[in-house]
């Protein structure tokens, strides 16, 4: 494996998708390689449209429940849908895409002795006791829920990745991501953020769920990015798990609110529709140990982040 000195080769699964297509331009920008793999179940081709000719920059089409043989230094295994409307489509292939992807990402690594991280997510948790969540709380999750294709199968690669580490020596590295928005969203992949820009814009009501009264905190896209590139550069031997998420709370009325203040010319009104199933009343992450351990936290406010969004989703029409 090179020196992390030195431009590296790097795998970037999902790489087409909303975090996979920002990853890649950061990775790009710091002068390394990159490989995007992507089976376009959920990412787009438009995502990345601006780097197919750059000379550094490779795309292939591959579904990572399926080995993959290329040379790589470093692996990020982004690959798998992670909106509720996209994993409940085929809940069999969610849960096959984390641990057999999880699997095969692993037994590359393995092979070319790549450092790997991986984007695990604050849906281990569950619907959580302890508020907020640390990465010493084992969670609350409904294992034959709807959601627990999602929940579980990326709780199965934590551990996949942790056996490596232990049976094989493997240099893994993995984030708990908590929710991220920002350019490149898909305009409808269910996701809260997204919803209420596009309801408003198209001055449909915003749909909040339960009373409203749920909490989430709302990362924008380049500080998640720039956690997850200090945690794979770490030279502390540090491989989490980690959470990389603001730390500042809001309630999904409030954000509904926010977007309707941000897009002064729609005439949506705030609607109510029953709870889903398992969906969590509180979501916020405890960032000590990122602080700590990489010296990093969000710096993008949440109404910056959103004007960043909205302008993106107008140029989308």
């Amino acid at each position: 494996m090179r020196q992390y000195s030195d431009t590296r080769r790097i795998l970037v699964t999902g790489g087409a998708g909303f975090i996979g297509s920002h990853l890649c331009r950061r990775l790009l920008q710091d002068n390394h390689e990159v490989v995007c793999v992507d089976n376009f179940f959920t990412g787009n081709k438009n995502n990345i449209l601006e780097l197919l000719d750059h000379k550094r920059f490779e795309l292939m089409r591959h579904d990572v429940t399926f080995p993959l043989y290329v040379e790589v230094d470093e692996i990020y295994n982004l690959a798998c849908p992670a909106s509720p409307i996209h994993y409940q489509f085929d809940p069999v292939q969610t849960t096959k895409t984390s641990v057999h992807g999880a699997i095969n990402m692993l037994g590359l690594a393995k092979r070319t002795r790549a450092r790997i991280l991986q984007a695990s997510t604050s849906e281990v948790y569950g619907d959580p006791e302890v508020h907020p969540q640390t990465e010493s709380y084992w969670g609350r999750v409904n294992a034959v829920g709807i959601r627990a294709c999602y929940d579980e199968g990326k709780r199965c690669a934590e551990t996949l990745f942790f056996d490596y580490y232990r049976q094989h020596q493997l240099a893994i590295r993995v984030v708990r991501i908590f929710n991220t928005y920002g350019p490149h969203m898909h305009p409808r992949d269910g996701r809260v953020v997204s919803n209420f820009i596009v309801q408003a814009m198209r001055n449909e009501d915003l749909t909040l769920y339960g009373d409203g009264s749920q909490t989430r905190s709302f990362q924008f896209v380049d500080d998640l990015i720039e956690g997850m590139v200090r945690m794979m550069n770490n030279g502390k031997d540090f491989t989490g798990p980690v959470n990389l998420g603001n730390p500042g709370e809001f309630t999904i009325r409030q954000l509904a609110e926010k977007v309707l203040e941000l897009i002064p010319e729609s005439k949506s009104r705030i609607v109510y529709r029953p709870l889903p199933q398992d969906d969590p009343r509180q979501r916020q992450p405890d960032i000590s140990l990122a602080r700590q351990m990489l010296g990093w936290e969000p710096v993008v406010p949440l109404e910056e982040g959103l004007k960043k969004t909205i302008a993106y989703f107008r140029r989308l029409g």
